[in-house]
Protein backbone atom coordinates (compact mmCIF):
# COMPACT_ATOMS: atom_id res chain seq x y z
CA UNK A 1 0.00 0.00 0.00
CA UNK A 2 1.49 3.15 -0.80
CA UNK A 3 0.83 7.04 0.61
CA UNK A 4 -1.28 9.26 -1.38
CA UNK A 5 0.73 11.46 -3.59
CA UNK A 6 0.86 15.57 -2.56
CA UNK A 7 -1.98 17.53 -3.59
CA UNK A 8 -1.56 19.95 -6.27
CA UNK A 9 -2.29 23.25 -6.70
CA UNK A 10 -4.89 25.05 -8.43
CA UNK A 11 -1.94 26.20 -11.24
CA UNK A 12 -0.58 22.89 -11.51
CA UNK A 13 2.27 22.75 -8.78
CA UNK A 14 2.74 21.32 -5.67
CA UNK A 15 1.44 22.24 -2.10
CA UNK A 16 3.28 19.74 -0.06
CA UNK A 17 0.18 19.04 1.54
CA UNK A 18 -1.17 15.76 1.40
CA UNK A 19 -4.84 15.14 1.46
CA UNK A 20 -7.03 14.29 4.42
CA UNK A 21 -7.24 10.33 4.20
CA UNK A 22 -6.36 8.03 6.71
CA UNK A 23 -1.98 8.06 5.97
CA UNK A 24 -2.22 11.59 5.21
CA UNK A 25 -3.41 13.09 8.74
CA UNK A 26 -0.21 14.49 10.65
CA UNK A 27 -0.29 13.45 14.74
CA UNK A 28 -2.36 15.28 16.83
CA UNK A 29 -0.59 17.82 18.65
CA UNK A 30 -3.50 17.98 21.40
CA UNK A 31 -3.55 14.20 21.68
CA UNK A 32 0.27 14.36 22.49
CA UNK A 33 0.35 17.21 24.81
CA UNK A 34 -2.59 15.73 26.91
CA UNK A 35 -1.07 12.64 27.24
CA UNK A 36 2.22 14.59 28.01
CA UNK A 37 0.23 16.42 30.88
CA UNK A 38 -1.50 13.48 32.01
CA UNK A 39 1.96 11.32 31.95
CA UNK A 40 3.71 13.97 33.65
CA UNK A 41 1.14 14.72 36.86
CA UNK A 42 0.88 10.98 36.94
CA UNK A 43 4.43 10.69 37.71
CA UNK A 44 4.89 13.74 39.82
CA UNK A 45 1.91 12.63 42.20
CA UNK A 46 3.25 9.40 42.14
CA UNK A 47 6.75 10.23 43.16
CA UNK A 48 4.82 12.77 46.37
CA UNK A 49 2.81 9.77 47.31
CA UNK A 50 5.91 7.39 47.61
CA UNK A 51 7.61 10.09 49.48
CA UNK A 52 4.93 11.54 51.65
CA UNK A 53 2.68 8.66 52.58
CA UNK A 54 5.38 5.79 53.43
CA UNK A 55 5.19 3.78 57.07
CA UNK A 56 1.29 3.62 56.56
CA UNK A 57 1.14 7.20 56.82
CA UNK A 58 -3.05 8.31 55.52
CA UNK A 59 -3.69 11.99 54.38
CA UNK A 60 -7.62 12.68 55.09
CA UNK A 61 -8.09 15.24 52.24
CA UNK A 62 -11.98 15.59 52.47
CA UNK A 63 -15.21 13.50 52.97
CA UNK A 64 -14.61 10.16 51.98
CA UNK A 65 -11.40 10.81 50.27
CA UNK A 66 -8.03 9.86 51.64
CA UNK A 67 -4.34 9.43 50.10
CA UNK A 68 -3.22 6.04 51.00
CA UNK A 69 -0.39 4.22 49.45
CA UNK A 70 -0.30 1.08 47.77
CA UNK A 71 0.64 -0.91 45.42
CA UNK A 72 -0.56 -3.16 42.80
CA UNK A 73 1.10 -5.89 41.03
CA UNK A 74 -2.13 -6.60 39.02
CA UNK A 75 -4.80 -5.34 36.94
CA UNK A 76 -7.86 -3.13 37.94
CA UNK A 77 -9.72 -3.71 41.63
CA UNK A 78 -6.58 -6.03 42.21
CA UNK A 79 -7.34 -8.34 40.18
CA UNK A 80 -4.74 -10.65 37.97
CA UNK A 81 -2.12 -10.57 40.81
CA UNK A 82 1.54 -11.71 39.46
CA UNK A 83 0.13 -11.07 35.89
CA UNK A 84 2.26 -7.50 35.79
CA UNK A 85 4.20 -8.29 32.47
CA UNK A 86 1.34 -9.31 30.50
CA UNK A 87 -0.65 -6.55 31.95
CA UNK A 88 2.53 -4.11 30.86
CA UNK A 89 2.76 -5.42 27.44
CA UNK A 90 -1.12 -5.31 27.00
CA UNK A 91 -1.10 -1.72 27.99
CA UNK A 92 2.15 -1.30 26.02
CA UNK A 93 0.74 -2.14 22.53
CA UNK A 94 -2.36 -0.38 23.96
CA UNK A 95 -0.12 3.17 23.77
CA UNK A 96 1.58 2.09 20.54
CA UNK A 97 -1.85 1.38 18.52
CA UNK A 98 -3.33 5.24 20.17
CA UNK A 99 -0.15 6.79 18.55
CA UNK A 100 -1.36 5.03 15.30
CA UNK A 101 -4.79 5.57 15.62
CA UNK A 102 -3.46 9.56 16.24
CA UNK A 103 -3.17 9.82 12.79
CA UNK A 104 -6.83 9.48 11.99
CA UNK A 105 -8.36 11.64 15.08
CA UNK A 106 -11.28 14.17 13.26
CA UNK A 107 -12.73 15.31 16.57
CA UNK A 108 -11.27 17.78 19.65
CA UNK A 109 -12.97 15.39 22.07
CA UNK A 110 -11.76 12.44 20.45
CA UNK A 111 -8.07 13.76 20.50
CA UNK A 112 -8.07 14.79 24.39
CA UNK A 113 -9.72 11.36 24.85
CA UNK A 114 -7.40 9.51 22.75
CA UNK A 115 -4.53 11.71 24.75
CA UNK A 116 -5.77 11.06 28.45
CA UNK A 117 -5.64 7.26 27.69
CA UNK A 118 -2.50 7.27 26.09
CA UNK A 119 -1.14 9.27 28.98
CA UNK A 120 -3.12 7.27 31.53
CA UNK A 121 -1.45 3.65 29.98
CA UNK A 122 1.67 5.02 29.70
CA UNK A 123 1.96 6.21 33.58
CA UNK A 124 1.11 2.89 34.38
CA UNK A 125 3.18 1.42 31.86
CA UNK A 126 6.30 3.51 33.21
CA UNK A 127 5.63 2.15 36.80
CA UNK A 128 5.71 -1.47 35.87
CA UNK A 129 8.92 -0.42 34.08
CA UNK A 130 10.85 0.80 36.80
CA UNK A 131 9.06 0.10 39.92
CA UNK A 132 10.29 -3.52 40.21
CA UNK A 133 13.50 -5.57 40.36
CA UNK A 134 12.86 -6.11 36.84
CA UNK A 135 11.36 -5.65 33.27
CA UNK A 136 7.98 -4.95 33.81
CA UNK A 137 7.84 -6.91 36.86
CA UNK A 138 6.92 -3.57 38.70
CA UNK A 139 3.87 -2.97 40.44
CA UNK A 140 1.54 0.35 40.02
CA UNK A 141 1.69 3.18 42.61
CA UNK A 142 -2.34 3.62 44.01
CA UNK A 143 -2.87 6.04 46.68
CA UNK A 144 -6.24 8.20 46.18
CA UNK A 145 -8.46 6.30 48.28
CA UNK A 146 -12.23 6.91 48.33
CA UNK A 147 -12.58 4.83 50.70
CA UNK A 148 -15.99 2.65 49.09
CA UNK A 149 -13.69 2.01 45.72
CA UNK A 150 -10.68 0.97 45.13
CA UNK A 151 -7.73 3.04 45.62
CA UNK A 152 -6.36 4.39 42.66
CA UNK A 153 -4.05 7.03 40.82
CA UNK A 154 -4.35 9.61 38.19
CA UNK A 155 -3.36 7.68 35.21
CA UNK A 156 -6.17 5.67 36.14
CA UNK A 157 -8.31 8.89 35.76
CA UNK A 158 -7.09 9.62 32.51
CA UNK A 159 -7.66 5.92 31.26
CA UNK A 160 -11.29 5.89 33.00
CA UNK A 161 -12.17 9.31 32.07
CA UNK A 162 -10.87 9.39 28.36
CA UNK A 163 -12.46 5.68 27.45
CA UNK A 164 -16.15 7.58 28.85
CA UNK A 165 -15.12 10.16 26.53
CA UNK A 166 -14.52 8.17 23.61
CA UNK A 167 -17.63 5.93 23.81
CA UNK A 168 -19.93 9.34 24.03
CA UNK A 169 -17.74 11.15 21.25
CA UNK A 170 -18.46 8.11 19.04
CA UNK A 171 -22.66 8.10 20.31
CA UNK A 172 -22.29 12.11 19.60
CA UNK A 173 -20.92 12.13 15.89
CA UNK A 174 -22.83 11.25 12.74
CA UNK A 175 -21.30 9.24 10.23
CA UNK A 176 -20.35 10.75 6.61
CA UNK A 177 -22.71 10.30 4.09
CA UNK A 178 -21.17 7.97 1.58
CA UNK A 179 -20.19 9.35 -1.52
CA UNK A 180 -22.39 8.45 -4.86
Amino acid sequence: MTDNPPSEAPNGGDTGRRPAGRWGRRVQPLSLAVAAAFLLADQLSKSWAVASLKNERVVHVVGSLHFNLSYNSGMAFGRGRGLGPIIGVIALVVVVYLLIGLRTSGSRLGAIAVGMVMGGAAGNVVDRLFRGSGWFRGAVVDFIDLRWWPVFNVADIGVTVGGVLLVVGSLLTRPAPKAA
